[in-house]
Parts: structure tokens; C-alpha cells; sequence
């Protein structure tokens, strides 16, 4: 698990069967904190140091990673990646959860100055996971923890304030118009999403007997959840 907030920039590049990563000295993130076997975010993907180096490590990559990712075409540029090593229990949670594990990518549709920050908007591939998104959200960007300024109704298209921190301290600011980033939606959407959907309750839940919330009928299908079932279980 990782916060999405980035602790150092690194330089992407092919290895047989996966990636490697360069960073610099003095970048934020000290090649010799590492051990194989780490967790290390790498734009927004965990990955696992296969192997170290003085001034980066080696991960292997598997094709469904590199087909959902950026990863490709970053290491076949050698592009810029944000770092950030994986989260202990005794850390602050500066960010929000993140797990590595991207969505989807979405493409960048405005960069505009705003004052002191930047306005950054991004179009979801997949319209779908638009329903992830919501106004003060967070979302993983390329691996940043980032709070949505506003979106439209069906959360495909999304918009966020970049503050000068995160401006200056990730690759935000090497961004392009029309470039594709990894999206990882807020885990808790997605965990809450499918336990709403769920139609086999665990045993002992006030939904396991027979009787589903908000519904008068035993058997029904589907949970109704209701405000009126929410206030009984002490939701009010």
C-alpha cells in the first residue's frame, strides 16, 4: 500500500523482461533503503525490486501491466516516472490509500495556470469508471494523491487544483496535452460499490436472514438500501 505522495522523480528504462529505474543522488528516494522482494510505486504501479544497482533497481513487469499502463511507452522514451516506496504501519497517512494496482489510463485535456495552482483536466478512457468520481474524491495520478475540484455528471471528464508542492515535486509539470496517465479511483468506492451489488450476504448480517434491507418481502433480491434502513441500523 502506498499515500501518493511522491518522495522522489526517477528515469524509466527497459530491462530484458521488465523495467529499470534510474534515480539520481539526492533525489528523495536512496537506492540503498531498498531490499529485493520492496514494493515501490512507480507512476502510480507497484512493482517488485527484482534486483538493485547503485543508483536505481530492476522489476519485472507482466503483460497485463504493461497493457494497462503507461509503463511501455514511458520506458521506451525513458521518461520520467514519480517513486514512492511502500507504506509502514508507522507512517503517516499524508495521501490517501493508494495500492498500485491501476484502473484505467486518461488523457489530459487542459493545463492552464490558476493563480498559485494549476488546472489539470483528465478524460477517463473508459467512461465507466467515470462513476468512481466525484467532487472532493480522491484519485491516483501517475501515483499523486489528488483531490477533484469538480467533474461532470457521469465523472468521465474531471478536473483537479494542483498546488505548487505537487506541481514541483512529481512530473506533473512535464506534462502534455493529449498524454495518457494511470488512474487508480479511491479504493473506497470501489470496495463499497461491490458490497452493495453483493447478493449473498455474510451469515449473521442483518441482510443474511432471508430478508433484504428495506425490502418487505423475504427472498428479494438485490439490497434496497434505504434511509429509512440506514437510520434502524443507527445510521441517522
Amino acid at each position: 500500500m502506498f499515500t501518493g505522495l511522491v518522495q522522489a522523480v526517477g528515469q524509466l528504462g527497459r530491462s530484458p523482461g521488465g523495467v529499470e529505474v534510474r534515480i539520481a543522488p539526492g533525489a528523495g528516494l536512496d537506492p540503498a533503503s531498498l531490499a529485493l522482494g520492496d514494493s515501490v510505486s512507480v507512476d502510480g504501479v507497484c512493482l517488485t525490486v527484482a534486483s538493485l544497482a547503485p543508483q536505481g533497481f530492476r522489476a519485472d513487469v507482466s503483460g497485463e501491466t504493461l497493457a494497462r499502463t503507461t509503463l511501455a511507452a514511458k520506458a521506451a522514451r525513458q521518461g520520467a516516472v514519480n517513486l514512492e516506496p511502500a507504506l509502514r504501519l508507522a507512517d503517516r497517512l499524508g495521501g490517501h490509500l493508494v495500492s498500485g494496482h491501476v484502473d484505467g489510463l486518461a488523457e489530459v485535456v487542459a493545463i492552464e495556470p490558476r493563480g498559485a495552482s494549476w488546472h489539470l483536466a483528465l478524460r477517463w478512457q473508459e467512461a465507466s469508471y467515470g462513476r468512481y468520481i466525484c467532487e472532493k474524491a480522491s484519485v491516483a495520478v501517475n501515483g499523486i494523491s489528488l483531490t477533484v475540484a469538480g467533474c461532470e455528471p457521469n465523472g468521465a471528464l474531471f478536473w483537479i487544483a494542483v498546488i505548487p508542492h505537487s506541481w514541483s515535486h512529481s512530473t506533473l509539470a512535464q506534462l502534455q496535452l493529449g498524454e495518457l496517465v494511470n488512474l487508480e479511483a479511491d479504493l473506497l468506492a470501489k470496495y463499497t460499490e461491490q458490497l452493495l451489488r453483493s447478493t449473498s450476504p455474510l451469515p449473521g448480517s442483518p441482510l443474511s436472514t432471508g430478508q433484504r434491507a428495506g425490502s418487505q418481502h423475504p427472498g428479494s433480491e438485490g439490497p434496497a438500501i434505504t434511509p429509512t434502513w440506514l437510520a434502524e441500523q443507527g445510521w441517522a
